[in-house]
């Protein structure tokens, strides 16, 4: 369960924008939301524009302003604050996460600087690496325009690997407290969208290359049918759909055509810079995604 809520702010309300879903969420699980702020070495005059808190004094009485908004509606409020010294932002954060025993970290990555200096979903990313709890990742400008402040349907991306089955229990989790169905995907790929290794290979062998990509799909299809049939018996409301092309795409097209309000996705935790090299489908796609997204970290026992 989702019972304490990490949530690290930078004093911009940028950052602010993911306070409505949060507390949605709160509400939802009855949790704890945790403000957190960590007080960077040398941090910038500004940022977006607004003042950047610059002391703990100063950023005490920014949470607290922060606290006193949200305990008005009725959401139980912790406030804690760090003064970062050689760990960088997110390995404070992640230290954190284990420290105050937070269930998810929510995440707003933006800017630069600190919290801000990344590419969308490095600082997830980097938050995950080796750490232990489930990540939020949300672009403040969806919900600056959208103002998304339910879950009423989850997309759940599967590939047949054991070790990302780790995002289910968390996905059914989430339908169950928002009331929400859940929407199964499996991607397979075709021969333009196949990895550059295996695209060269397939060149050698067409033929038994497109059969291969049959097959493949045929048995995502059985393994989605499964998952659904076993969610489903549990009293949940489940459809899947196996598609082909790029994960990525595929991803970001089916978030827009059955209005998605959620992703859950598992991921290996791997460093952006390691994720991006080897093709993973996190980094590639979290930019490119219109909703909140919780990415669930597989653990070695789950590649078992």
């Amino acid at each position: 369960m989702f019972k304490r809520l990490l949530v690290p702010l930078d004093g911009s309300s940028l950052a602010e924008a993911v306070l409505p879903l949060t507390r949605y969420l709160a509400e939802r699980f009855q949790s704890t939301i945790i403000l957190f702020h960590v007080v960077e070495k040398a941090p910038p005059g500004a940022v977006h524009g607004e003042h950047h808190l610059q002391q703990v004094a100063e950023a005490r009485d920014y949470l607290s302003r922060v606290a006193a908004q949200l305990s008005r509606e009725g959401v139980t409020i912790v406030q804690n604050i760090h003064e970062t010294q050689d760990a960088g932002v997110a390995q404070t954060i992640r230290d954190h996460a284990d420290e105050l025993h937070a269930d998810l970290v929510v995440l707003c990555a933006h800017g630069r600087g600190g919290l801000r200096d990344v590419l969308f979903g490095s600082i997830a990313q980097q938050v995950i690496h080796q750490g232990r709890v489930p990540v939020l990742f949300i672009r403040p400008s969806l919900l600056k325009d959208t103002g998304v402040t339910e879950i009423k349907r989850i997309l759940l991306p599967l590939d047949g690997l054991k070790a990302h089955e780790v995002a289910i229990p968390v996905a059914t989790m989430l339908a169950r407290q928002c009331d929400a169905e859940i929407s199964l995907l499996s991607v397979t790929p075709t021969a333009e969208t196949l990895p550059i290794r295996d695209a060269v290979a397939s060149r050698v062998s067409p033929r038994t290359a497109m059969l291969a990509l049959d097959l493949s799909a045929r048995q995502a299809a059985d393994y989605l049918q499964q998952i659904c049939d076993r969610l489903q018996a549990d009293g949940l409301a489940v459809s899947g759909a196996v598609l082909r092309g790029d994960a990525a795409s595929i991803m970001k097209e089916t978030v827009a055509a059955e209005n998605v309000d959620m992703i859950v996705m598992a991921t290996h935790g791997r460093d952006t810079s390691d994720a991006r090299w080897e093709g993973s489908l996190t980094p590639r796609f979290l930019p490119m995604t219109s909703v909140p997204v919780i990415l669930v970290r597989s653990t070695p026992e789950s590649h078992e």
